[in-house]
């Protein structure tokens, strides 16, 4: 062991072998024994000084044994998981009279109580490897605990800085990853350099290395809040509203922020605030895609996110949850500027009585097409449980059509799911590459939903074919087929519209236990030894997590799916646990490479290679 400086006043343990494990920093201590299957550990840690003058960092736990063991392997491709470390502070309400003693009283009896480190898991997705499926680093991070890592990018290019956001502290980290599996930090926005918004979501990495994300809250402090484009906006605080989008240079440096709000407001019965503001808001944004040839951007709106996601209540409003989706023009990539509003439609299922679960209801993610010819979009709703596509995003104002609505697939992921796609909890949406098809994670319906007997349905994947749709034409007069009653609702809308190719289930025979997030692998290795990208992805990773606060938990669990030419997939059974022996990688384990602490909750993931091996 020996001890080195971290900081002025400060200090950090450096270990290797079987002993202990320590990081301390001001109040936050913490402890991990690298042992057992973790015994000979290489820890290195990069750190840079934020805006705040103090330092911040990554801290790399490099697992020696397993990296011997594939050195002289095939080149590797990583598979980056973005988790948050699981406790106390993840107990719903609703559960906290079921705790052991008081709530103080009872910690030290309640499974990983105590905050630990987040991190990003490094983690062997090279099929064949000796090592495959095993977690060879955990880089943690530090010092903001309870974090609640959320999203990075959607896909990966070489040399692109890999962005992550902390959807609790409201940070966003940039790491250099050209030397995996280690990791570097490069920088670090603080919430005191996003005044204008709060609650990272997503970002999409530009060519010029920079990106644009998505602070789905509203500005840190309530009332006035005055940008740089010269507009004021009055925000109701922290995690509320109106979010807005930042534009961010390759050090997580914050280059602009741009208000998501019009000026004139949106529509106020269906865009509630809590607190209300004088001009009704739907604006934040939380999905975002652009397209650089088009010099356009779009974000959908999904909720207010103190009163769904942070605030562990049952949310007292439907229309808390956003219906809406924006398109921006970028042609000053630093100066964003708000083009469009559009207000999705509710389809054949909605009912009066319950909007939560319209079709329109809570548009999480968008996804651009890839192609020159092409300019459409899809959004998608996770309450309402569709998709929706508009052939032209550079239109003046986007007309929105339902394509495809999530109860189509439920029998092809599963057998015994009903074809009600309500509250079908979608998450990840993404076209592939070449404009083929369209891949979608779905957490399925939980048990109770709907109605006290509703059994729910089993969660997964599926994928549509959607080149007849993209090639039909700018305008929804040319594209054949609609989803205008519940029978085209059940079984697809015909026509030039989606139909299902492949499907498979995440946890079969468990309601609402399915995937959140994914991403696709846009790297194959040729006869040289080199990685390339690919337009024809051949796997998909899928993490089963979304914010344990909503009462959405699942199983903590990363699978990785095995995608044909054709669409179709299934879930690659070798992927497993290195500990259960299991399918799946299980994020609820004792031990990491940073120590034993315990369960951790997996939220994104990203196929990445070394610059190394790429050519």
């Amino acid at each position: 062991m020996r001890s080195t400086p971290s900081r002025p006043g400060r200090w950090r343990k450096v270990v290797t072998g079987a002993a202990v494990l320590a990081l301390a920093v001001g109040a936050v201590t913490y402890t991990g024994s690298a042992t057992g299957a973790y015994a000979d550990v290489q820890t290195i840690t990069d750190a840079k000084t934020a805006s705040d003058g103090k330092q911040y960092w990554v801290q790399n736990h490099l697992v020696a044994k397993d990296l011997a063991r594939s050195e002289s392997a095939t080149p590797k491709k990583w598979l980056l998981v973005w988790a948050g470390d699981e406790n106390i502070a993840d107990t719903l309400v609703k559960d906290v009279k079921n705790l052991p003693g008081t709530l103080g009283g009872g910690l030290n009896k309640i499974k990983n109580a105590l905050p630990g480190p987040d991190f990003l898991a490094v983690i062997d997705a090279t099929q064949g490897s000796p090592t495959y499926g095993k977690v060879v680093n955990t880089a943690t991070v530090g010092p903001l605990v309870e974090n609640e890592p959320h999203h990075m990018q959607y896909v990966w290019h070489k040399g692109d800085t890999v962005y992550a956001g902390a959807l609790f502290a409201a940070a966003t980290y940039a790491f250099d990853v050209s030397a995996l599996p280690q990791l570097k930090l490069k920088g670090v926005s603080l919430p005191t350099n996003t005044l204008g918004g709060s609650v990272p979501d997503a970002y999409w990495v530009l060519k010029d290395g920079t990106a644009y994300g998505t602070y789905m809250g509203g500005p840190v402090v309530p009332g006035p809040h005055a940008y740089a484009d010269g507009s004021t906006q009055i925000g109701n605080g922290f995690a509320g509203s109106p979010g807005e989008v930042v534009h961010f240079g390759q050090n997580a440096e914050v280059l602009s922020e741009n208000p998501a709000a019009t000026p004139q407001g949106d529509n106020q019965k269906l865009c509630d605030n809590l607190p209300q503001l004088g001009k009704p808001t739907c604006a934040n944004p939380h999905g975002v895609q652009a397209r650089e040839d088009l010099n356009t951007l779009v974000t959908s709106d999904y909720a207010e996110p103190r009163n769904i996601i942070l605030d562990p209540v049952k949310q007292p409003s439907p229309y808390l949850r956003r219906p809406t989706v924006r398109t921006w023009d970028i042609a000053d990539r630093n100066h964003p500027k708000l083009k469009s509003v559009s207000y999705l439609q509710d389809g054949p299922r909605a009912d009066p009585a319950d909007p939560l679960h319209a079709e329109s209801r809570a548009v999480m993610e968008t996804t651009v097409t890839n192609l020159p010819g092409h300019k459409g979009a899809f959004a998608q709703t996770m309450q309402g449980g569709a998709v929706f596509y508009t052939p032209d995003i550079t239109a003046a104002e986007p007309h929105w059509i339902e394509v495809f609505d999530d109860g189509a697939a439920n029998k092809s992921i599963y057998a015994n799911n009903d074809s009600n796609g309500a509250s079908s909890n979608g998450g990840w949406i993404q076209t592939s590459p070449d404009d083929k098809y369209l891949y979608r994670a779905i957490v399925g319906r939980q048990k109770g939903t709907l109605s006290a007997d509703d059994p729910g349905t089993t969660g997964g994947v599926y994928v549509l074919d959607i080149q007849k749709l993209v090639n039909a034409g700018d305008r929804i007069e040319d594209i054949q087929g609609r989803v205008d009653t519940k029978a085209k609702a059940q079984q697809g809308g015909g026509g030039d519209l989606p139909t299902v190719v492949g499907a498979a289930p995440i946890n079969p025979g468990t309601p609402g236990a399915g995937p959140h997030w994914g991403a696709y692998d846009n790297w194959a290795l040729g006869e040289d030894g080199f990685y390339r990208e690919t337009t024809s992805p051949q796997h998909l990773a899928v993490s089963n997590y979304f914010v344990a606060r909503s009462g959405l938990d699942g199983d903590h669990k990363v699978n990785l799916l095995n995608l044909g030419p054709d669409g179709k997939v299934s879930v690659d059974s070798n992927f497993r646990d290195e500990f259960t022996g299991q399918v799946g990688i299980n994020f609820n384990r004792k031990s990491w490479p940073h120590g034993d602490f315990g369960n951790a909750k997996p939220h994104s993931e990203l196929f990445v290679v070394a610059d190394a091996n790429i050519k």
